[in-house]
């Protein structure tokens, strides 16, 4: 099964670019995953909506064909660690080619992408800066993996 991340912009800081990488790399043991950095959309002046028009159509164009997509929201729905490996579990189990989650810029994804999406998915009720929520992702894809092959890396109940 594929899992992709889809993600405006690079990390950054040299240490979270290193534990991003080290996730990602982990997840890839458990799934066909493949991380797909598109640019953020700079310009002086620029009003937020159409950066985000603008990251979405960079977006589209990186999104694997057949992925159901997953938008990243503050608002979306919340999984526990075990709910998110069933549910990346159940893609398999009932040949789905795959999810895409979708993460935004500085702010955030275009509305009109988000209404493409099948779900829309929050890692926490709270704000993260997009290269936090990318590490916490890998970090999650990674956990599903392992729970669902039975690993002990997953101590939670």
């Amino acid at each position: 099964m594929r899992v992709a991340v889809v993600a405006v912009g690079r990390p950054k800081g040299e240490h979270i670019s290193a534990l991003i990488r080290e996730y990602e790399t982990r997840a890839c043991r458990y799934f066909r995953f493949s991380a797909i950095e598109v640019p953020a959309s700079a310009g002086s002046g620029a009003d937020e909506r159409s950066v985000r028009a603008r990251e979405a159509e960079a977006i589209r164009k990186r999104i694997p064909a057949d992925l159901e997509l997953w938008a990243l929201t503050r608002g979306g729905r919340q999984l526990d660690s075990r709910k998110l490996a069933e549910t990346l579990g159940d893609f398999a189990t009932y040949s789905r080619a795959g999810v895409a989650f979708l993460i935004g810029g500085a702010f955030g994804l275009d509305d009109d992408l988000i209404r493409d999406c099948s779900s829309r998915f929050s890692l926490s009720s709270l704000t993260l800066p997009h290269e936090l929520a990318r590490l916490v992702l890998a970090e999650q894809i990674y956990r599903a993996g392992t729970i669902l092959r039975g690993e002990p890396y997953h101590k939670g109940a």
